[in-house]
């Protein structure tokens, strides 16, 4: 059976891309134009929904205050911000009220689709609501997210490519690891185009790493690349 999402979007036509976008990946949407009828949609269907997707910036009734009345109700249901506002303030009030997340617009659809499938897994599996973080030292990764927390610099939100690499070098920190294993592990093959693929991600990885004193990735001469991460005695 496909998971049901309730999209809540005032904007006509982002809400017909996003709902024809999920539909076509296997998602059953229905769309909400504002929060009243989320509301009523919710009221009608208490147990109809595994993931609500709501947009911040609406009259009458804005996401925050809709997610507000769904968390008060008493509710168990997960739900995820569309905004197009990138405040750091707003992040932190929607996480305060109860998100499972929250993405920018413009975004990219693929990305928000691994977020919602990420969000519906974890709570189908009964996990808790805690976000599965990855910390080294200054360094925080949110697997689900894809947000990157280097000290206090700015959060950056990974493709889902370069989050899925990153993963991969976690996993196998302080490793060597040759190029054919990881293009074998994370995609399926070794050919040029996807080996060029990959010096792109880890030129990217490199970038948003360097503001780390604790990881780097170093590269081992016709071979291919160590995750150095420094342990605390070292």
């Amino acid at each position: 059976m496909s998971s049901k999402i309730l999209l809540v979007e005032d904007e006509i036509d982002l809400g017909n891309v996003v709902k024809q976008y999920l539909e076509i990946v296997g998602f059953e949407v229905a769309w909400a134009y504002n929060g009243r009828g989320a509301l009523d949609q919710l009221k009608k269907y208490p147990a109809g929904f595994q993931l609500a997707l709501i947009d911040v910036s609406m009259p009458e009734m804005d996401g925050f205050e809709l997610a507000s009345r769904i968390v008060g109700s008493g509710m168990h249901l997960p739900f995820l911000f569309l905004t197009a506002r990138n405040e750091k303030g707003d992040r932190l009030r929607g996480l305060k009220i109860g998100a499972d997340d929250y993405i920018s617009k413009p975004f990219d659809v693929d990305e928000l689709v691994l977020r919602i499938k990420n969000i519906i897994r974890r709570c189908s599996a009964g996990e808790q609501p805690q976000r599965p973080m990855i910390t080294r030292g200054d360094l925080q990764f949110n697997k689900d997210s894809l947000r990157l927390s280097i000290r206090d610099r700015r959060d950056i939100v990974l493709t889902p490519r370069e989050a899925e690499l990153l993963v991969y070098l976690f996993e196998h920190e302080n490793k060597i690891l040759k190029r054919e294993e990881i293009l074998a592990q994370l995609w399926g093959e070794n050919d040029y185009f996807l080996g060029r693929s990959l010096d792109v991600f880890i030129s990217r990885l490199r970038k948003h790493l360097g503001g780390s004193d604790c990881v780097s990735i170093d590269n081992v001469y016709g071979v291919g690349f160590i995750f150095r991460v420094k342990t605390e005695e070292a």
